[in-house]
């Protein structure tokens, strides 16, 4: 995908312009409607692709929760191998296009491995995530960042007290996400392990506060969120935080995201995805 298009997109995805102006940009950019019918598909990416774990895999106890936040009841998806065994469980944030068929895909994925992962939804107390991609940007720009924060730490305590975990929790998130789990990381003592991906950063002031082994992703071709990088990793030093950042050169923000085409890079997604689970099974299957 171009450069040009992809600065495009990473400003539509980021609020910047809205579906209107973004499709008038593309036709700009591709020299009208026609090649804008061919693109768009790839630039915005399919809601439903990427499934790697089918929704009713065997293996798999999958259901929608709700537990108690700051905000009120907050539902997620939760994805569980069946049985009765207690596993060690995992927070998924999504990004800012809310909970969505990927999301639950990569809870799946960390139940197919032995954890209990929970997707909550951070649209839930403002009716819960709508199927109108117009109509989800704008909610996020309504949520209140602090009482945000809390409800996903409320999160870690709903599954660290849970007879059905082993209570070590972990969390990772992606984009948007990938900002909540720094702050997660930051406001929860009881989080064991933390695995931003292409996240902002927090408050170096905050860095101290953070408890939880750390892995961080980074895209090569992220500017805007890799400024903060010199800053936090100096921060975490300062503070002896475990910790460990990987770049991935030629990646773009989002890579992870199998069902955004533009964006989506494999070779850096399967890298990624294996040092996360190495990284849980390290901090949350041991000791």
């Amino acid at each position: 995908m171009d450069q040009p298009i992809s600065d495009l997109y990473e400003n539509y995805r980021n609020g910047r312009m809205d579906r209107r102006e973004f499709f008038k940009g593309l036709a700009q950019l591709t020299g009208g409607a026609a090649a804008v019918a061919v693109l768009a598909p790839l630039v915005e990416g399919s809601a439903a692709g990427g499934q790697v774990i089918p929704p009713d895999d065997p293996r798999l106890q999958t259901e929608y929760l709700e537990y108690a936040a700051e905000s009120g009841k907050m539902r997620a998806y939760s994805a569980r191998p069946k049985g009765g065994a207690k596993c060690p469980a995992v927070i998924v944030i999504h990004e800012n296009r809310g909970l969505n068929p990927h999301t639950e895909d990569v809870a799946r994925r960390l139940a197919a491995e032995g954890y209990w992962a929970i997707a909550p939804d951070a649209l839930s107390t403002l009716g819960g995530t709508p199927s109108n991609p117009d109509e989800i940007r704008p909610l996020f720009q309504k949520l209140e960042a602090q009482a945000n924060i809390k409800n996903f730490v409320a999160a870690v305590q709903y599954l660290k007290t849970n007879p059905q975990s082993t209570g070590k929790v972990g969390c990772m998130g992606f984009c948007w996400g990938g900002g909540v789990t720094n702050q997660v990381a930051v406001h929860s003592p009881d989080l064991a392990a933390a695995v931003p991906f292409y996240g902002a950063q927090p408050a170096a002031a905050d860095v101290p506060k953070i408890k939880a082994a750390m892995l961080i992703h980074y895209a090569g071709q992220d500017e805007r969120i890799n400024a903060g990088i010199p800053a936090f990793e100096e921060a975490l030093k300062k503070a002896g935080i475990e910790y460990k950042i990987f770049m991935y050169e030629g990646a773009q923000h989002a890579f992870f995201n199998d069902s955004n085409a533009a964006r989506h890079n494999k070779d850096a997604a399967q890298s990624a995805w294996q040092r996360t689970l190495e990284f849980f099974k390290a901090k949350l299957k041991t000791g």
